[in-house]
């Protein structure tokens, strides 16, 4: 009788959960179908080193491939607009790139801050300089990221909250770039790789400060990139690369395996 009573419990709680799925899964399909979905920012959303960019973006090299173009196809949202641009700073997203958002925006992305503070000249320097100018201008990148990238993005969320008052508001980092005592034979030193790591962690951890000021959710890529970052088996960002905008951005690889995990489980 006690097995009986126990298989029927049994039977019936599986019944619940089949019903409890079958209402829960639909309503969080009807939840992404309803989405008003803009997606902002600098290359690292706009899908540069992905490839296969849209052919009406132009210099901004938006791509099919970047996780905002990945989570659009996935969901089928109400609307999207894919404003990214290569090269975009906090500033120009917030001067250009607003226009789509609007009081029926329910979901917003972001990544801005590396091309504030010159990430891009750092990696130059540090590929074709010395150990202590590179070190060097790695801290120069982050007495900026300390002392003049809040305020700029303090200024580009307030603008995005003014516009999209009901949105949803996902802030992106950055992954950390190197793994330290990998595979890599030849290019930069430890020391230098160290130094960029820590660049990159001081970015994200104001990224994550202002986002939080602003009433914005903000999501770590480190974690998805663990264990593929360059000099891994099994790197999702380019190295130096041809063509050189391609160096030091995720493949496509990064944006399916790692950014677009980060920002689908904020949505």
């Amino acid at each position: 009788m006690l097995r009986t009573n126990w298989a029927r419990a049994l039977a019936t709680a599986l019944t619940l959960a089949g019903v409890v799925l079958g209402l829960t899964q639909p309503a969080n399909a009807a939840t992404a179908a309803g989405e008003r979905y803009v997606a902002l920012g600098d290359s690292y959303s706009s899908g540069v080193g992905a490839g296969s960019y849209l052919s009406d973006s132009g210099a901004c090299q938006r791509s099919s491939k970047a996780y905002p173009s990945l989570w659009a196809a996935a969901n089928a949202p109400a609307s999207f607009a894919f404003t990214a641009c290569s090269g975009a700073t906090s500033t120009t997203v917030k001067d250009s790139q607003l226009s789509p958002l609007n009081s029926s925006t329910t979901l917003v992305s972001v990544t801005a801050g590396g091309n504030d503070v010159g990430f891009a000249d750092v990696m130059q320097t540090c590929v074709l300089q010395s150990e202590s100018t590179c070190v060097n201008a790695v801290n120069t990148a982050v007495a900026k990221v300390d002392n003049v990238l809040p305020g700029s993005l303090s200024a580009l969320y307030g603008a995005i909250r003014s516009r999209a008052p009901q949105a949803r508001v996902v802030v992106l980092g950055y992954p950390k770039f190197y793994r330290l005592n990998g595979g890599c034979i030849a290019g930069l030193s430890e020391t230098e790789r160290a130094a960029i790591n820590r660049g990159s962690d001081a970015l994200n951890s104001v990224l994550a400060a202002r986002a939080a000021a602003a009433g914005f959710v903000y999501s770590s890529v480190v974690d998805e990139f663990t264990g593929h970052e360059i000099c891994s088996s099994d790197a999702w960002l380019h190295s130096v690369a041809v063509p050189v905008s391609n160096s030091y951005h995720p493949k496509a690889a990064g944006h399916a395996g790692g950014y677009l995990p980060a920002f689908r489980s904020t949505v």
